[in-house]
């Protein structure tokens, strides 16, 4: 009777396992992206890392000032059973215009 809970609770401990290191990639892919803007190279370019970095993720970016921003977006999913959005943001200075 107990090996159905406890199928589920390792499914779901291994899916949140798996969430949690898609968002960390997802930070790390965000500020490389933001560095890469802020060097003054293209929107392809931080888009390549973003999606090399984590499939199925998007950005967007936005310069203010002497910052530009780049806001990573991913959808994921815990075990079949719990959809998940998973978003990111990082900043680097501007210094390529």
């Amino acid at each position: 009777m107990a090996l159905p809970a406890v199928v589920l609770t390792i499914a779901l401990g291994v899916g949140a396992l798996g969430a949690a290191a898609r968002q960390v990639a997802l930070q790390d892919a965000a500020a490389d992206a933001a560095r890469v803007l802020g060097r003054g190279e293209t929107d392809e370019a931080a888009a390549r890392i973003v999606s090399g970095a984590v499939p199925g993720a998007g950005l967007s970016s936005s310069r203010d000032d002497d910052l530009v921003c780049v806001t990573t977006k991913v959808d994921a999913e815990v075990a079949g059973l719990i959809r998940l959005s998973l978003r990111a943001r990082s900043c680097a200075l501007d210094g390529g215009g």
